[in-house]
């Protein structure tokens, strides 16, 4: 694992930076987008699919540039950093890996083009294993239809395309990864094909988020700079793209989490800039607040919970590519158990701004929304905390003949 950037991740990044400091301000973007469902702007998106981030993740046969995980760190770092609300995430993340780690190929080709090319904006779940998932069967024209209701879906208003992971009527997850029979032609902005239903394992469908049977509520959360909804399938027909099975379904949850992460560790360190920045020009008693001692130590804590945050978050993004299961999933659960510990780089922040960080119009007061939201995303800290002491412990604890 290399921890410095290539010639080309240092143009990329220094590329969009300048993009989103012109096009994405906190001021002038994502404040007036606070209760907008979507998000983001026409202009902005296309923006950034001129850019090419929409497609890093996609196959190159696809028309993308068919990047690893790890090489979308810069980019989750400056979006991170810049509070992006739009659902670059979801598309450009979550929706292209959820289709490779399901083997979807041809099935999804118009999928994957429309994401590259930014014309196409879709969305994933449900992403937590645990979580029960939509159940599907066939409609009175013979084509699937699901059922059921998703909790906490990212962006669901702004996609075209919602990626729903469902049971079929028998509900049985096999070990192994299964797309025969598969006769969907993908999804276009015209319309959905008309494939089948998967009998064994968690199928991988489409559903046209437009659908009548489709219902997307907004659900409130801590972040206001993402938007996450409730979604009730009432019937809606939906395209079987793949077929997977639990680990599968582990996997794609492991990669989000760890691009979460790195997009959290981006908003922590610009928080963490903004803050040493006030300490050298505020002045109290005639010097600087940052000569005293104490706000020294909020500073100097602060830039190092973000520093191990950032090692871990690059650690697991390269572990989804080139780790074994088990040690991908422990690489995750680590940057998600620290996550409580980089929430609490917005609350040190605060401190050294004094009574203006407790604003609402202070950016603080949005870094550490983002940041409170990263560490409640997919369950708290705690929960993690604990499957990462289960594992510590695991070796010493086995009972032996």
């Amino acid at each position: 694992m290399n921890l410095e950037l290539t010639e080309e991740q240092l143009a990329l990044r220094d590329t969009l930076h300048a993009f989103l400091a012109k096009n994405v301000s906190v001021s002038g973007h994502l404040r007036p987008l606070l209760d907008d469902p979507r998000g983001t702007t026409d202009e902005v998106w296309q923006g950034l699919a001129r850019l090419g981030v929409t497609g890093l993740l996609v196959p190159e046969e696809f028309g993308g540039a068919g990047l690893p995980l790890a090489d979308t760190a810069v980019v989750l770092a400056e979006l991170g950093a810049a509070l992006y609300s739009g659902p670059w995430l979801s598309t450009a993340v979550a929706a292209p890996r959820a289709l490779i780690r399901f083997g979807a190929g041809e099935s999804a080709a118009a999928l994957f083009r429309g994401m590259a090319d930014g014309s196409v904006i879709a969305t994933v779940g449900p992403l937590d294993p645990a979580q029960p998932r939509p159940r599907v069967d066939t409609g009175s024209s013979g084509t699937p239809v699901l059922r059921g209701r998703l909790e906490a879906v990212p962006d669901a208003c702004a996609a075209d395309v919602l990626l729903v992971f469902a049971e079929g009527p028998e509900g049985n997850n096999t070990e192994g990864n299964n797309t025969e029979g598969n006769n969907t032609e993908g999804i276009s902005p015209a319309g959905i094909g008309t494939p089948g239903i998967s009998t064994e394992g968690i199928g991988l469908y489409a559903v046209r988020t437009v659908d009548p049977a489709v219902t997307v509520r907004g659900r409130p959360t801590v972040d206001l700079t993402r938007r996450c909804f409730d979604v009730e399938l009432a019937g809606a027909p939906g395209a079987l793209l793949a077929t997977g099975a639990l680990r599968d379904l582990e996997s794609v949850r492991d990669d989000v989490l760890a691009a979460r992460a790195t997009d959290a560790v981006g908003a922590a360190r610009a928080v963490t800039g903004l803050v040493v920045e006030y300490a050298k020009s505020r002045q109290q008693f005639g010097r600087p607040i940052g000569s005293f001692q104490a706000v020294q130590h909020l500073c100097v804590d602060m830039f190092e919970i973000v520093e191990l945050a950032y090692g871990g978050a690059l650690y697991a993004l390269w572990a989804a590519d080139s780790a074994d299961d088990r040690s991908r999933t422990g690489a995750v659960l680590h940057a998600k158990a620290y996550s409580g510990c980089l929430a609490s780089v917005g609350d040190r922040a605060i401190q050294v701004l004094g009574g203006i960080g407790y604003t609402s119009e202070h950016n603080a007061h949005l870094y550490l929304r983002r940041l409170l939201g990263w560490s409640a995303y997919l369950g708290g800290a705690d929960r993690y905390l604990e499957q990462v002491g289960e594992r510590l412990v695991a070796p010493y604890t086995a009972i032996t003949p």
